[in-house]
C-alpha cells in the first residue's frame, strides 16, 4: 500500500517492440515541447534549421536527419509523421517545406499550433507569397519570428498577430534599423550561404 501523499505519475508511455526489461517509462510533464524547427527547399536542402536539444548534435547528423524526413514526407498529403522516434508535423508551400519536430509522446496539436503560427506569420510578412526567394530575402524576419514563437524548445506564442507585432517592434528599434544584413549585400549572401551549408 502506498502512502496517502505519494505522487502519482502523470504520463505513462508503454514501451513495446525492442524493449529490454523496462515495461513502462514514467514521463514528467515538461515545457520543452519542440525539438527542432526546419525549413527545407523542394530539393530537401536546408534553408533554416534550429535544433533545441542534442538529439542530433553534429551538422552531419542533422543533415542526414533532414534528408530522411524530406524523403519520407515530400510526396505525401498528410500533416503528421512518426520518424526515428520523433513526432513530425509539416506543411508545404510552393517550393518550401516547413517542419516542427517533437518527441514521440508530444501532443501533435501543440506542434501543429507552432507550425501554423510560423507559417501564418511568414505568410503575412511575405505578403502571402511564401516561397524560397522571398524567404531568403527576409531571413531576418524569419529569425525574429522563430525566436518569438519558441525559445529553447519552450512554446512562447501561437498567435501570428502577436508574433508580427513583436517582430515589428524589434525591427523598428534604432539599433536594429541599420544591421549588417541590410547594410551590406555581401553580408546577406554570406549568411545565406553559411545557413544552407
Amino acid at each position: 500500500m502506498e502512502p496517502a501523499n505519494a505522487v502519482q505519475p502523470r504520463f505513462v508511455l508503454h514501451v513495446g517492440i525492442g524493449a529490454t526489461k523496462m515495461e513502462a517509462l514514467i514521463l514528467e510533464p515538461s515545457l520543452y515541447t519542440v525539438k527542432a524547427i526546419l525549413i527545407l527547399d523542394n530539393d530537401g536542402d536546408r534553408l533554416f534549421a534550429k535544433y533545441y536539444d542534442d538529439t542530433y548534435p553534429t551538422v552531419k547528423e542533422q543533415k542526414a536527419f533532414e534528408k530522411n524526413i524530406f524523403s519520407k514526407t515530400h510526396r505525401t498529403d498528410s500533416e503528421i509523421a512518426l520518424l526515428e522516434g520523433l513526432t513530425v508535423v509539416y506543411k508545404s508551400s510552393i517550393d518550401l517545406y516547413f517542419y516542427v519536430i517533437g518527441s514521440s509522446y508530444e501532443n501533435e496539436l501543440m506542434l501543429m499550433a507552432v507550425l501554423n503560427c510560423l507559417f501564418d506569420s511568414l505568410s503575412q510578412m511575405l505578403r502571402k507569397n511564401v516561397e524560397k526567394r522571398g524567404l531568403l530575402e527576409n531571413m531576418e524576419g524569419l529569425f525574429l519570428a522563430v525566436d518569438e514563437i519558441v525559445d529553447g524548445g519552450v512554446i512562447l506564442e501561437s498567435d501570428p498577430q502577436q508574433v508580427l507585432h513583436r517582430v515589428a517592434v524589434r525591427v523598428s528599434e534604432p539599433y536594429l534599423t541599420f544591421s549588417f544584413l541590410t547594410a551590406c549585400p555581401v553580408g546577406r549572401s554570406f549568411l545565406t550561404h553559411w545557413l544552407t551549408g
